[in-house]
């Protein structure tokens, strides 16, 4: 799952980012809210962790912009206030929910997870496709007796292909989603990470199947549908 994390303090937006990482997921950063909008409007990210006091454009500012642009990722605000107007404000400008300065970083993950289990497609904690699931749990590819575990990035591409089985994910977004907006990764990355997820499923007899469409990207589906 791909996270923003916009906020003018270095220090802390470094540390935030640490802990998401070590909970395996994709963080990108922004330091002001002109940058943060122009991350937030690419689309790509599960959940924005907003900050409200920033130089060039104020949180508030930052989250009217992106939902009157129809962008309705979930958003955590993050601020030093604790007036209950602020948080009426942020609530009542598109924000999902509100966290006040210091906070507990396992409350941060667990306000995350919550938005993310909100969010379209996050329901539970496995995704199957024909006789195969993906524990979001352990990370595993599990089918019959059999189970195998995946990688980090092994396991982000299957579970972006199942959340939209048979329906073509395109490479680029593919990239977007994992490696992030600003990244460098190139498309034969994507090509070595699918190749080894096809053996991972050979090596469990899954009769789940991961198809390419030259150009554009892939799919996951069940073998001759």
């Amino acid at each position: 799952m791909n996270v923003l994390i916009v906020d003018d303090e270095r220090d802390l937006v470094n540390a935030l980012s640490a802990i998401l990482i070590q909970h395996n997921y994709t963080v990108d950063c922004a330091y002001n809210g002109e940058d943060g909008l122009e991350f937030a409007l690419s689309g790509i990210y599960d959940v924005i962790v907003l900050d409200v006091m920033m130089p060039k454009m104020d949180g508030f500012e930052t989250l009217k912009r992106l939902r009157a642009k129809k962008i309705e990722t979930p958003v955590l605000m993050l601020t030093a206030k604790s007036d209950v107007s602020d948080k009426i404000d942020g609530l009542n400008f598109g924000a999902d929910d509100y966290i006040t300065k210091p906070f507990n970083s396992q409350e941060l993950l667990a306000r995350i997870k919550a938005l993310l289990r909100r969010g379209s497609g996050y329901k539970d904690n496995a995704l199957t496709v024909g006789n195969t699931i993906l524990d979001r749990d352990t990370f595993e590819l599990v089918s019959g007796d059999k189970r195998i575990t995946l990688g980090k990035k092994e396991f982000q591409i299957m579970e972006i292909l199942l959340l939209n089985a048979n329906k073509f994910v395109e490479k680029e977004r593919l990239i977007e989603k994992i490696w992030g907006y600003d990244s460098d990764a190139e498309y034969n990355t994507i090509e070595v990470y699918i190749s080894f997820l096809r053996k991972k499923l050979a090596a469990i007899n899954s009769d789940a199947e991961i198809r390419s469409l030259r150009g554009i990207g892939y799919t996951a589906g069940v073998k001759n549908d």
